[in-house]
């Protein structure tokens, strides 16, 4: 690729951004309603606390949305509002395990609300903004500990920004989610996802897993009405005999308490229940894994893959399995069945290209891994891994532009940096190639290949 072409690139990177900047400050400045966004308190039945969410607010009545398994074994679920006050929710007037949503009421009165909008609408690259309450920023405790002191919450809502990159189902063919680039933080979950208009069009449900998925709003839409009305005492007698609440639970110990052998229990109970339940393969398969149980890893995300073969974690967490095995084409496989399925998967595409490196074929790893910097132009691994498809074609200069980039991300491979060492000596670039040994060797001083190397310098 020519300098030329690489300029424009980088150019059109930096207009994605300065226009997401735009769209951010646009949004703050007609800023979402917040005293429609409260916090969710989950004890147990002893008063201890199990956890916290997000929720907000849709009818002026007091109806409440928030994920179901914020609420996943609480006696009591406290409702802290923007002002400081504090209530109970009065009933639950749905919930739906499957796609993790419940409508609450709370006490009569009259509230404020978010609008909603229409999730059908929503197309790739519009811009979202997601909030919630970060557990990890106050204890929820201590900050409600029944002090006559009104805490302002509004202050303590975190706000991030991003784009939508995809409707797609996940596990479930009939459940389609919004992918989105908005990040969402512990504590997020059942906070509102708006588009720049403000309006609700999803719920904050999965973060992490290198995918954020948010509920469309227009799957509660149907239910806004309904007259159930479900005790917290019935909802617990029941989650500890369904199978998703056997699940949540096992999420809960796996990603929150670290409690691998608590996990596997839950998720092996859900499947009891449900052989079919894809997720729960899928995290009795990172369980495993975090205990390094491969094998049975495997087997778990093969069982998740065959029930939903357009499953795109599953597809890309086996990938990277095969991937680290050395057995690259059964990788390419599972990426590009992740890709196929999702897209605009931006580490699928980056984990693609860097296998395509493997085997030699740089020049389909290279649009793959253009993608995933198009998509996330902050991804500092998708650079290395263009720059190494650059040196396995001798394009020096592109190679070195692409690993200055993956540097000026935070990317500091010790590969990458003897690859630059090469550039800089097929270039003449002797200085430049002994700052890249220097750095070599504050990393491992008794490398031994970088001294002698080192000791040509001085002769």
């Amino acid at each position: 690729m020519s300098y030329f072409k690489t300029k424009k690139i980088l150019i059109l990177f930096l207009v994605f951004w300065v226009i997401l900047a735009i769209f951010a400050h646009s949004i703050q400045a007609n800023s979402v309603n917040k005293s429609a966004v409260v916090l969710l308190i989950a004890k147990d039945p002893a008063g201890e606390l199990l956890g916290t969410g997000t929720g907000f607010v849709v009818k002026p009545e007091g109806v409440l949305v928030t994920n179901y398994h914020v609420l996943l074994d609480a006696a009591v679920i406290e409702v802290a509002m923007s002002n400081g006050d504090r209530v109970q929710i009065e009933s639950i007037l749905k919930v739906d395990r499957a796609k993790d949503f419940a409508l609450l009421q709370l006490p009569k009165g009259a509230y404020s609300t978010l609008e909603m909008g229409d999730s059908d609408k929503l197309e790739n690259f519009n811009f979202l903004s997601a909030l919630g309450f970060l557990s990890e920023n106050f204890n929820p405790l201590e900050s409600f500990s029944g002090s006559s002191k009104k805490n302002n919450l509004k202050k303590k809502i975190t706000q991030t920004f991003g784009f939508v990159l995809g409707i797609h189902s996940q596990s479930e063919p009939d459940f389609p989610f919004i992918y989105t680039t908005a990040s969402f933080g512990p504590g997020f979950s059942g906070g509102p996802v708006v588009d720049k208009n403000n309006h609700v069009v999803g719920i904050a449900t999965v973060e992490g897993r290198s995918i954020n998925l948010a509920l469309p709003i227009n799957s509660i839409k149907p239910f806004l009405n309904t007259n159930e009305k479900i005790s917290l005492n019935d909802l617990l007698k029941e989650d500890k005999v369904s199978k998703e609440g056997h699940y949540y639970r096992g999420n809960y110990h796996l990603y929150v308490k670290g409690d691998t052998d608590r996990a596997i229990t839950e998720f092996q109970s859900a499947l009891k229940l449900d052989d079919s339940f894809v997720l729960a393969h899928y995290d009795l398969g990172a369980a495993y894994q975090s205990q390094g149980l491969t094998n049975q890893a495997i087997q778990e995300y093969e069982k998740a893959i065959a029930l939903n073969p357009s499953f795109p974690e599953g597809n890309s967490n086996l990938g990277g399995y095969y991937f680290r095995k050395k057995k690259y084409n059964l990788a390419v496989k599972h990426f590009k069945q992740a890709i196929k399925a999702y897209p605009n998967f931006i580490q699928a595409h980056s984990n693609l290209g860097a296998v395509l490196n493997k085997l030699n074929r740089s020049k389909e790893a290279i649009p793959h891994l253009k993608k995933a910097i198009q998509l996330d132009p902050a991804f500092g691994v998708a650079y290395f891994n263009l720059g190494n498809a650059y040196i396995s074609q001798s394009n020096l200069v592109e190679a070195q532009k692409a690993y200055d980039l993956a540097i000026s991300k935070g990317i500091n491979f010790l590969s990458m940096h003897w690859n630059l060492y090469d550039v800089y000596i097929r270039q003449g670039k002797r200085l430049k190639a002994k700052k890249e040994l220097e750095f070599i060797l504050q990393i491992e001083p008794e490398n031994r290949e970088a001294k002698k190397k080192m000791e040509g310098f001085s002769r």
